[in-house]
């Protein structure tokens, strides 16, 4: 078996850079043949947040390793620091803003191998 079908990391993963941060995916349907999840590593600027959005397809559960964020989900404000988690059902409205000089650095995980997003504001790719 081919080691790139199951080991991935933040050196060879695939880097989306935006302006509140950047996002490197590691495992999705797409790397990796026969994947039933997607999970990537993001980091958010201090001060900065991604925009509205939401997941149609799947539950998304974000997990702090660094630095601390509010999240709103749903219309609901949420504090997070690191090693908290978040769970985001599929479909709901959220975004995270990074609090304090350190950037939010937090794993990623989606219940689909092909997350879809959708945009609820102007602003950029979530």
């Amino acid at each position: 078996m081919e080691p790139s079908q199951f080991i991935s990391d933040a050196t060879n993963g695939h880097t989306v850079g935006l302006d509140w941060g950047e996002i490197t995916w590691l495992v999705s349907g797409e790397a990796m043949a026969g994947a039933e999840m997607t999970v990537g590593l993001v980091t958010i600027k201090p001060g900065k947040r991604n925009p509205l959005h939401s997941h149609p397809n799947c539950e998304e559960t974000l997990y702090v390793l660094s630095g601390s964020c509010d999240h709103l989900l749903d219309g609901e404000l949420y504090r997070l620091s690191a090693g908290q988690a978040i769970r985001i059902p599929r479909g709901v409205r959220h975004w995270a803003r990074c609090l304090g000089d350190e950037p939010l650095v937090a794993v990623i995980a989606f219940s689909s191998p092909d997350r879809k997003t959708q945009t609820h504001e102007e602003g950029g790719v979530a």
